[in-house]
């Protein structure tokens, strides 16, 4: 069934009240469930184990994958199954679009673990306490919500505007409720099977399972003799090195230094091949190439020249060459500076962001409401966003003050700026379904910065704050649109992001710790584990490389590292003009060549590659309707979340089962 909306001539000409009362008389579906007990369980459920995918991915790759039509398409073919046999009703399709709302709220917790607090405690060696990850979290979410619902009747009511990745999601539930729902269980289908294959191939390359399944079950430690347990090694060219080893075989070098030192292995990473198919060819090509002109070419001559070198640590050690230590030692800075000059040049090249979003602000006298106001009972009101905005907002600066020792002038100071970055981050989520966060963060960054040079937690924890607001405010939005397009109730929406909040914050806080500060042998915790070779933490990098910069500015680095950094700038500047000047068809990304610095050459690899796998299927399947197309095409989306989540959570569980058994 077609959605119905209005004609570009009546979004231009009507008041906002006749567009209310069209939408409450046209669209809107009255008491249809939509925030139930079985939706709410669904979404907390979803959003919890999605946000930990979500984490996983992020802590690899620095990218927050979307959560939103993977929780629609499982939830509808949960309760369409469960309703087959006749134990319960079907989920609505408001049901589900609450759940998909819920869901990825939770996911939207995963951004500023993994950016500006995990930065936080690696400059600071401080290990922030999980009360308190946890609690201001949720308060500085909490204020994204209130703000986002007075500018939700502007921008969604009144202005009508598209939301690209909304309105997909409308679409979406609207073809599997109203439509042939075929398509929609084959999708699921598609996403179970390929999580089921690449769960038992991560089972199998998992350390903490092997162990558990060989010598805590099969007790092979006992009557077969084994010292370790088998499992299949992801960096699979390790069976060469020890072949090579033992038979004294080639090992390839550049310039005299070992490739595996470079970090230029070979590794069958199923979570980056889906990683890959979703970001596309083009982005995954600017991310190789990235990795390649730095690991493969700069990185080595560096090491000659004694810019990247090995060195004794506090403790005595000799710490070698590595892929951490050419990004910490040398590349960081060319490789933030392509990331943070491009993504800044992208956000300042569209000025309709500034100038729409601004004129937000002003409200036009046509739009007055002339009566009662038809959706008065079932927004959230507007004076809970008025009352509940400052005094949240005065509670985030003083646990900001009270956590982070931040002085309370220069946490009040940063408030002004939630409200101006929240209208051009929701502006730019309307118009492209882009938040622009990482380049509004160091709008903040730079700002107190300039103010106070000495505490880094001055820079990192009110950007990571705005940031957090501006995008939990303008996602919302984005979450909101297929509620509206399909007659939801957007009040009940808002509680029910609130609680996509609550399980975010239960599900990714704890995970952080796991996963990126576990306890040594004498279950001690450091800061040094966040970044490793399996975890390379991009986003937290690149903040934290600002943080650097703004406290030791330019002198402390190598005079190869300032060249490099004004190369890259002006680099950033020239693809990005090229990349609008062509409308987008320019091939290479300042952003991701910048992230392909930071991240591991085999992960971008593995990216390239299930990137070019999608691109090769999508040129060889053109015809629709045939299960070719319906399989690599239409359900490409599906495969790379199957891919995902097996591999993350399996992955999940592999460092709990380490925890568990020591």
């Amino acid at each position: 069934m077609a959605i119905q909306q209005l004609s570009e001539e009546q979004v231009a000409t009507w008041t906002r009240l006749q567009k209310d009362q069209w939408w409450f008389d046209n669209v809107y579906r009255g008491d249809m469930p939509q925030l139930t007990i079985r939706s709410a369980l669904t979404g907390f459920f979803l959003g919890g184990v999605l946000s930990a995918t979500a984490l996983y991915i992020a802590g690899k790759t620095g990218i927050t994958i979307g959560v939103g039509l993977t929780s629609v398409i499982l939830a509808f073919a949960m309760f369409r199954l469960l309703a087959r046999t006749g134990v319960i009703d079907d989920f609505t399709i408001l049901e589900n679009n609450c759940t998909q709302s819920i869901a990825t709220a939770a996911g939207y917790m995963v951004t500023p673990i993994v950016s500006g607090m995990a930065a936080y405690m690696m400059v600071t060696t401080t290990i922030v306490p999980w009360w308190q990850l946890m609690i201001w979290n949720t308060i500085i979410s909490c204020i994204g919500v209130l703000v986002a619902f007075p500018m939700k009747r502007r921008f969604i009511n009144e202005d009508q505007l598209p939301f690209p990745e909304g309105r997909a999601a409308g679409v979406v539930l609207d073809a599997l409720y109203t439509g042939d729902a075929t398509a929609g269980m084959f999708r699921a289908r598609l996403l179970g099977v390929t999580a089921l294959f690449t769960g038992l191939y991560q089972f199998i390359a998992s350390d903490g399972w092997m162990r558990l399944l060989q010598f805590k079950i099969l007790r092979l430690d006992k009557w077969a003799g084994l010292a370790e347990p088998w499992h299949w090694i992801e960096r699979f060219d390790t069976y060469y090195y020890t072949l090579a080893g033992r038979l004294n075989l080639w090992i390839p070098k550049i310039l005299g230094t070992d490739v595996r030192q470079l970090g230029l292995r070979l590794t069958l990473d199923a979570a980056m091949l889906g990683v890959g198919g979703l970001m596309g060819i083009r982005v995954a090509t600017s991310v190789l190439l990235g990795a390649v002109v730095n690991f493969a070419v700069l990185a080595p001559i560096m090491i000659q020249r004694g810019d990247i070198a090995s060195y004794t640590a506090p403790s005595g050690a000799v710490v070698a060459i590595s892929r951490t230590e050419i990004v910490n030692q040398w590349a960081l800075w060319w490789g933030v500076t392509m990331m943070v000059v491009g993504s800044l040049v992208g956000l300042f090249a569209r000025p309709e962001l500034f100038t729409k979003a601004f004129a937000a602000l002003r409200t036009r006298r046509a739009s007055a409401a002339a009566g009662p106001d038809p959706l008065g009972h079932i927004e959230l009101p507007l004076g809970l966003s008025f009352v509940g905005v400052p005094v949240l907002s005065l509670v985030g600066a003083w646990l900001t003050h009270a956590f982070f020792g931040v002085s309370w002038l220069l946490a009040l100071a940063s408030l002004p700026l939630i409200f101006v970055l929240t209208i051009i981050s929701t502006n730019s989520m309307a118009l492209t379904s882009w938040t622009p966060t990482g380049a509004l963060s160091k709008i903040t960054q730079f700002t107190l910065g300039a103010i106070d040079r000495v505490n880094p937690a001055t820079n990192l924890i009110p950007a990571t704050m705005t940031a957090e607001i501006s995008s939990n405010a303008s996602n919302l939005l984005s979450d909101i649109k297929p509620g509206y397009m399909l007659g939801a109730k957007p009040r009940q929406q808002a509680i029910g992001h609130v609680i996509g909040i609550m399980a975010g914050s239960l599900a990714t806080v704890p995970l952080f710790f796991l996963l990126f500060l576990p306890p040594d042998a004498s279950g001690v915790r450091s800061t040094t584990t966040i970044v490793s070779d399996q975890f390379a933490m991009p986003a937290a990098m690149q903040w934290k490389g600002v943080a650097d910069l703004i406290t030791n500015g330019l002198s402390q680095l190598p005079a190869s590292a300032v060249i490099s950094m004004i190369v890259a700038a002006v680099l950033a500047l020239v693809f990005e003009v090229a990349r609008i000047r062509t409308k987008g068809t320019f091939p290479l990304s300042a952003v991701s060549i910048g992230l392909g610095v930071v991240l591991p050459p085999e992960s971008c690899l593995a990216m390239w590659v299930g990137a070019m796998i999608f691109w090769r299927q999508a040129r060889k399947k053109p015809v629709p309707g045939s299960r070719a197309h319906a399989i690599w095409v239409d359900g490409y989306e599906s495969i790379c979340a199957g891919l995902i989540s097996g591999a993350a959570l399996v992955g999940i569980g592999n460092a709990i089962v380490n925890v568990v058994l020591g």
